[in-house]
């Protein structure tokens, strides 16, 4: 997690839901205007068409990875899959998710909770890179190389 600036508020951690609704708005709003990300969750997936019936599960699964609360019934690769399968999900689009969501909860929180999240993140998102690449393809931190 970054410092804060000298003299600045210190943000605290995540703790409620209240703070994952925050972060996880925070997160789609960034994500929305993004070059990169922005037509897969805009053009593709039409979250914003969708967003009052998305965050609420979004909320969910973090809840249920942060907070431990068992709130998130269902798996989460499915949907992915399902996007995938319209419009492939590469290792930069997964590496560039986990630099928005990264950058969005050390703009918001900071503590054990926040890291977690930021650790979480990118485990999940090689996970679900290996699986839609068939087991193989970059790793996260990896970046593809133009040539």
């Amino acid at each position: 997690m970054r410092p804060m600036p000298p003299g600045g508020p210190s943000p605290r951690d995540i703790s409620t839901r209240e703070d994952i609704e925050v972060l996880v708005g925070a997160f789609y709003r960034r994500a929305f205007d993004d070059a990169e990300l922005g037509p897969i969750f805009v053009d593709v997936a039409r979250l914003p068409e969708r967003l009052d019936e998305h965050l609420p599960r979004i909320v969910d699964f973090w809840e249920s990875v942060l907070l431990k609360t068992h709130a998130y019934p269902g798996g989460a690769f499915w949907p992915h899959q399902q996007l995938h399968e319209r419009s492939p999900l590469t290792a930069a689009h997964f590496a560039r998710w986990v630099d928005l969501w990264t950058a969005t909860v050390e703009e918001h929180f900071a503590g054990p909770v926040a890291t977690s999240a930021v650790v979480s993140a990118q485990r999940f998102a090689g996970a679900f890179h290996r699986r839609l690449a068939g087991g193989s393809g970059l790793a996260i931190g990896d970046r593809p190389t133009s040539g």
